[in-house]
C-alpha cells in the first residue's frame, strides 16, 4: 500500500487533534464524551498503523505531533485517575453493602 507523506502526516495530526479534544473532556471531567473520543482515537491509531512508514525527511513534523499527543495522554491520566479512584471506591462500598446484604438475607428464614 503506498501512501503519501502528507496523508501519513495527516493521520498524525488527526490524533494530535482528538488527543487535544480529549484533554479538554478531561479537564471538563465529561467523561462519556472523553470515552466516545477514545474510540475515535484508537481507530485513527489503527488506521495509521496500515500505513507506508515516513522518510527521514518526515521524521521531524512528526516527532512534535508525537510530542503533542504523548504530553496530551499524560495530562489525561493524571486528571482521569481521581475520577478512576472515585470509581474503584464506590465499587468497593458497592460489593461490601451486597455481601452484607446477602449474609443477611442468608440469616433470614420466612415464617
Amino acid at each position: 500500500m503506498s501512501t503519501s507523506h502528507a496523508t501519513i502526516l495527516e493521520h498524525y495530526r488527526e490524533i494530535a487533534d482528538l488527543s487535544g479534544q480529549m484533554l479538554i473532556k478531561a479537564e471538563a471531567q465529561e467523561w462519556d464524551e472523553l470515552v466516545a473520543l477514545g474510540a475515535r482515537y484508537q481507530l485513527a491509531v489503527e488506521r495509521l498503523k496500515a500505513l507506508d512508514p515516513l522518510d527521514d525527511d518526515q521524521k521531524n513534523a512528526r516527532r512534535e505531533l508525537l510530542t503533542r499527543i504523548l504530553d496530551d495522554d499524560a495530562r489525561i491520566r493524571q486528571l482521569i485517575a481521581p475520577e478512576l479512584e472515585r470509581l474503584s471506591h464506590l465499587l468497593g462500598t458497592f460489593k461490601r453493602q451486597r455481601t452484607v446484604l446477602q449474609a443477611y438475607f442468608s440469616t433470614v428464614r420466612p415464617h
